[in-house]
Formats: structure tokens, C-alpha cells, sequence
């Protein structure tokens, strides 16, 4: 394997990132619909490809929609595997793309298995997280195959790490964990736990604490935690030395964290109204492959410069 990885790839990569998050917003709206089971079968539909006038009845088509969009997803995985094997000239890159392809494959397993066993919250939470994993390792596989990259590499040194690069990838850390519990909050229904926002049944504390109402509360103290790490972040870059790689995903970072707090709020304020419940589950993806974003270029800046450490 000899040469630059090809251009052309790097916007392949990008494009699928983009159809990933189309596939999870297909996901939010079946959960806020309640469909998952509107086709009762896998891996067919209602016995075949597709079901007889499936566009036409909504829940249908929204799982139904959900699966095609799935296999579509899945087989441009497959293609960005087999080019970066032909053309990736980096073997850590390569296997980028391999996991990638597998973790795709998983999380079509796991989907047939939610389906199969009657929607278990075990499976359901897994096939959220890992289609917030797998679309993760394609933003890295998106962004270490730009043009110009710096040549970041999985022995990078960490013990040298500026605070800035240390809240980077927390922040991240963060946001996943926030994506986590909120499919716990969507898969056990505890959406509408605490009814009222930013009170909680009209104080500051809930007076009895169960399950889901607990469940709702970590969400709630995720969104704080998130809100605080990413206002810190977009400082830190504004105020950083070299900001020109930094700035446009910091930005995008704190307009995501905005734009979910919001949705969030419209959420318990409509009574889960399906738009803004729908719409809360690809911002908050979004939120987490910017994040990513931000945090492999920073940690490009410091394999630029050989352990100089970011302005915090």
C-alpha cells in the first residue's frame, strides 16, 4: 500500500457520516411512534421484502423505512471497507473502516433481536449505544483521512496532555454517557417521569424518587454536566493560539448543546410530542460526532507540535 489515502474517499466517509445520522433520526421516529413492532418479523418483512402498500399505514412505514434505510447504510459501509483496503495506505486506518463495517453488521443483528424478542430494554439500550459506537469510528475514520491531516496515530503519547485536550476527550466521554442514559430514559418510558422543566413537580428536588423519576434526573444532571464541559471548551479554543482547526466544530459544539437542551425542554413541555422527540435523538448524535471531531483535531494539534501543549 503505497500514497495518499484518495480524496474522493474522505468524502465517501463524510457523506456516510451524514446517512448515519439520517438512519438514527429513522430510529428516534419509530421509538417516538411506538412502531418497533408494527413488523413483527425479521429479517423479512411480514414474510417478504416489503410488505404490500407498507408506505401507506404510518408506523409501517416508518419501521419498514427504518430497515430499508438500515440495509442502505450497511452496504455503503461495506464499500468504504473494501475502498480503504484497496486504497488506505495506513493499516490502523484500514481496520477504521473494518470496525466500521462490523459494528454495522452488529447493530443490525441487535435490531433483529429487539424485534424477535419483543423489544427488551437490555437489547433496545445496546442498539442505541452501539449506533452512537459505530457512528463514532466512521467520524474518526471521516475526519484521520481529510486532506492534510497531521498524522495522529494510536501511539500518541497522552501522559503530556494539556487541559485542553484532557477536556476534550471528556467531553466527549460525557456526551456519550448522556446519549446512554437518554436511551434508558426513551426505553423505559420515563420521558414524561418528571413532568415539568426546569422545576421538578414544581420545586427544585422531586419529592419521591423511583426508578424512572432517578433515571430522569441523571439526564437531567448529564445535559448540566455536558452544557458546563462544552462552554469551558469553546473558552479554552477561543483563547487558544492555533484556533483555526478548533473554532468551526467548538462553535458547532455549543449550538448542538443549545439546540438539545431546547428539544429537550419542548419535549416535556408538548408531552412528548413526536417532531421535537424525534429530532432530540440525531441532534444528540450530532452533538457526539462534533465533539469527536473537535477532540481528534485538537489532539492533532499536539502531534504537530511534538508535545507543546495548547494555550488553556
Amino acid at each position: 500500500m503505497q500514497g495518499e489515502t484518495p480524496r474522493a474517499l474522505h468524502r465517501y466517509a463524510v457523506f456516510l457520516v451524514f446517512a448515519i445520522l439520517g438512519l438514527i433520526a429513522a430510529g428516534g421516529l419509530v421509538k417516538s411512534l411506538e412502531a418497533g413492532l408494527s413488523v413483527p418479523d425479521w429479517p423479512t418483512s411480514y414474510g417478504g421484502l416489503n410488505p404490500p402498500r407498507w408506505w401507506q399505514i404510518e408506523n409501517v412505514r416508518a419501521e419498514h423505512g427504518h430497515r430499508l434505510i438500515a440495509g442502505t447504510v450497511a452496504m455503503l459501509t461495506a464499500v468504504m471497507a473494501f475502498w480503504a483496503w484497496r486504497r488506505e495506505p495506513r493499516r490502523w486506518v484500514r481496520r477504521l473502516a473494518w470496525g466500521a463495517l462490523l459494528a454495522v453488521l452488529l447493530q443490525a443483528l441487535l435490531g433483529g433481536l429487539t424485534v424477535l424478542f419483543f423489544l427488551p430494554t437490555a437489547i433496545s439500550v445496546s442498539h442505541a449505544a452501539l449506533a452512537q459506537f459505530y457512528l463514532c469510528v466512521v467520524v474518526a475514520f471521516a475526519v484521520v483521512t481529510a486532506p492534510g491531516w497531521p498524522g495522529f496515530a494510536p501511539g500518541l503519547q497522552l501522559r503530556g496532555m494539556s487541559g485542553s485536550r484532557r477536556l476534550a476527550a471528556a467531553t466527549t466521554g460525557l456526551v456519550f454517557v448522556q446519549m446512554l442514559i437518554g436511551a434508558i430514559v426513551r426505553h423505559t418510558g420515563s420521558g414524561l417521569a418528571i413532568p415539568d422543566f426546569p422545576l421538578m413537580f414544581g420545586g427544585w428536588w422531586p419529592p419521591a424518587i423511583d426508578f424512572s423519576i432517578a433515571v430522569q434526573l441523571g439526564h437531567r444532571a448529564g445535559a448540566l454536566l455536558v452544557t458546563t464541559a462544552v462552554t469551558v471548551l469553546l473558552v479554552r479554543v477561543m483563547r487558544s493560539a492555533d484556533r483555526r482547526r478548533l473554532v468551526v466544530p467548538a462553535v458547532g459544539l455549543a449550538a448542538l448543546v443549545l439546540s438539545q437542551v431546547s428539544l429537550g425542554a419542548i419535549i416535556i413541555w408538548s408531552g412528548r410530542s413526536v417532531l421535537p422527540n424525534t429530532l432530540h435523538v440525531p441532534t444528540g448524535a450530532a452533538l457526539l460526532a462534533t465533539s469527536l471531531v473537535l477532540t481528534l483535531r485538537v489532539w492533532s494539534l499536539a502531534g504537530d507540535r511534538a508535545g507543546e501543549e495548547i494555550p488553556a
